[in-house]
């Protein structure tokens, strides 16, 4: 199994060099195994989100200090090469959505949300920036608030939902044309912070709070439009302090893993009704520091310690709970871990 890596380089106080790559297991197995780290592929500064075109071989970067996003491709066996020239985005970009004709890109240092053309091959031809998200307390609020958009979910053919940390929102867009046209935005409660989801089978929308560590559900009615339905703290043991990162699901879909930073934890949560809600089942201990990203493989959990500069391998019992880190090894300042084909 192989894994591209995105990281912090020195421009954002890490220790990464670019893109790197990770090993896990045998090549032919769906199990984490052993895990050794093979080095940087591509040199870049601070490709801290990593995606990978759905056909072709090509992946593509956030330059998250550069304020850019870099096309990539596979020339061979581990070869990966820049293609065509940093497209400037926004401030901070965090996180990229591929799909076949084109890529949505949040800014976590602005909130912009940039929809960015691909040309057949792959490379990046144009850019469009959607429309600001505006503040729901503006005008009551004596404290201004700023957006930070964070990550971009397809709910619907041609519908993607946004993230907006710095607003509370989650913002709904129409693709397909030439510019993306917000069509509805759910306000979360003040202060929560959603930052990353994702769709569940069930066609629930679930969103992890950063700065309240909760689990947020939302569902269409039948007009087709959103509503939250249902919330969950990620569990008792999270401390004051904590930001909750990454969310996952199990192979299965019952079960949901959330990455806790600062107490270094991943909370699971067990999937519930019709999926409309959640409930605390375990926290556990990451087994890093600053555990930033995660995903299931068929046995286990990867962990990203940003902060540790290592990924570790928990197990995953017969309930699904991870356990102790079974194996290791060194990576400089990940962010992001993306399993390739």
């Amino acid at each position: 199994m192989r894994l591209l890596v995105g990281g912090y380089t020195a421009d954002m106080d890490g220790t990464a060099d670019g893109i790197g790559l990770l090993t896990a297991g045998d090549a032919d197995s769906t199990s984490a195994g052993s895990l050794s780290w093979r080095g940087t592929l591509a040199s870049v500064p601070s490709p801290s989100w990593v995606a990978k075109h759905p056909n072709l071989d090509v992946a593509y970067a956030t330059l998250e200090g550069a304020g850019a996003v870099q096309a990539f491709r596979e020339q061979g066996p581990d070869q990966w090469v820049a293609f065509g020239q940093p497209s400037p985005v926004g401030a901070a970009p965090c996180h990229i959505l591929a799909g076949r004709e084109r890529l949505f890109v949040t800014c976590w240092g602005d909130g912009q949300v940039v929809q960015l053309e691909l040309d057949a091959d792959g490379g990046i031809r144009g850019s469009v920036t959607a429309d600001a998200a505006s503040d729901p307390y503006a005008g009551y609020d004596p404290e201004p608030r700023v957006s930070h958009a964070h990550q971009s979910i397809v709910v619907a053919p041609g519908v993607v939902a946004t993230t907006d940390m710095g607003f509370d929102l989650v913002r709904f867009w129409r693709t397909g044309s030439r510019a993306p046209r917000l069509i509805q935005e759910v306000t979360l409660p003040r202060g929560s912070g959603p930052r990353h989801g994702l769709l569940h089978p069930s066609g629930h929308l679930y969103i992890v709070a950063e700065l309240s560590c909760e689990l947020f559900v939302l569902a269409p009615d039948d007009a087709g439009v959103w509503h939250v339905v249902g919330g969950t703290p990620l569990g008792a043991g999270t401390l004051d302090g904590d930001t909750a990162a990454e969310l996952t699901q199990s192979s299965d879909g019952t079960l949901l893993y959330a990455g806790v930073r600062g107490s270094n934890t991943v909370a699971v949560m067990r999937v519930t009704g019709e999926g409309e809600a959640a409930s605390p089942l375990a926290l556990v201990e990451a087994g890093v520091d600053w555990p930033r990203h995660h995903l299931v493989v068929a046995d286990g959990l990867l962990v990203a310690g940003q902060r540790s500069n290592d990924v570790a391998a928990l197990p995953l019992d017969a309930r699904g709970i991870p356990g102790r880190p079974t194996t290791r090894t060194e990576v400089p300042s990940p962010t992001c871990l993306l399993r390739l084909p």
